[in-house]
């Protein structure tokens, strides 16, 4: 696995050569190395979505992954689901679990890219996405994409790791996620995990830097969503961000 630091000049190639390798142990390592956190925040996202909205019928989970949001989408609001995902073997993960779960007539995996979704404008009542921003070339560009494709009115919601503000956390999350991390990685899950622990911090700054959260916020502003809320999580190691499609 070639380190994903050296693939800068295109951000999908480094999602796809980034994630390959890591779908079976995925969950579970996910869970691990986030003490628990990743599923909290999950959990917030698909509140955060359902606050705006008692009953989404259709709803498109961007950056899906192993199915794990779309299955709980599917668990609490009775919608279908269609996730999307660029990395065939993270898809292949993910069938596998909405098998298990009795919900294939109701979820429905796809191959595609977030920069251009393969659906007309309004399909979806709903849409939530997560871990992807720091994977797409143009934020800005991706969030007009996505925002195309829900209904005036409909909820948008995401989630995304963030650098706390506060200083002494910020300097115990630069611990963690330049040198614990790495380490568990590899401990835990082997080298496709120790890769995406020296990737995974140095990324989450530089997105920042480049694109601070009052940026996101005007860019979600400017792709037509509304209402825009943000809740840092977990001492602002995660972020938690919905809207309203604004209506025509």
């Amino acid at each position: 696995m070639a380190e994903p630091g050296a693939r800068r000049g295109d951000p999908n190639a480094s999602a796809r050569a980034l994630f390959d390798g890591l779908p079976a142990r995925y969950d579970l390592l996910a869970e691990v190395l986030s003490f628990g956190q990743n599923r909290r925040w999950r959990r917030a996202m698909v509140d955060a979505l359902l606050s705006g909205d008692a009953g989404p019928g259709r709803v498109l989970d961007v950056a899906t992954g192993t199915a794990g949001v779309a299955l709980q989408l599917a668990d609490r609001c009775g919608a279908t689901v269609t996730g999307v995902d660029l990395t065939e073997q993270m898809l292949r993960r993910g069938q596998e679990r909405v098998a298990r779960s009795g919900r294939t007539q109701r979820i429905r995996l796809a191959l595609a890219r977030a920069e251009q979704l393969p659906f007309p404008d309004a399909t979806f009542d709903a849409l939530t996405f997560t871990y992807l921003l720091r994977y797409v070339a143009d934020p800005a560009a991706t969030l007009r994409e996505l925002a195309r494709v829900v209904r005036p009115g409909g909820m948008i919601a995401n989630l995304e790791f963030l650098v706390p503000e506060n200083p002494l956390w910020r300097l115990g999350w630069y611990g963690y996620t330049r040198t614990l991390l790495p380490l568990g990685g590899l401990v835990t899950g082997g080298r496709e995990w120790a890769a995406v622990g020296r990737f995974l911090g140095p990324s989450i700054s530089g997105h920042y830097r480049r694109y601070p959260v009052g940026w996101t916020v005007d860019a979600w502003r400017a792709a037509g969503i509304v209402d825009v809320t943000v809740r840092p999580m977990s001492l602002g190691a995660g972020l938690v961000m919905w809207g309203r499609r604004a209506d025509d």
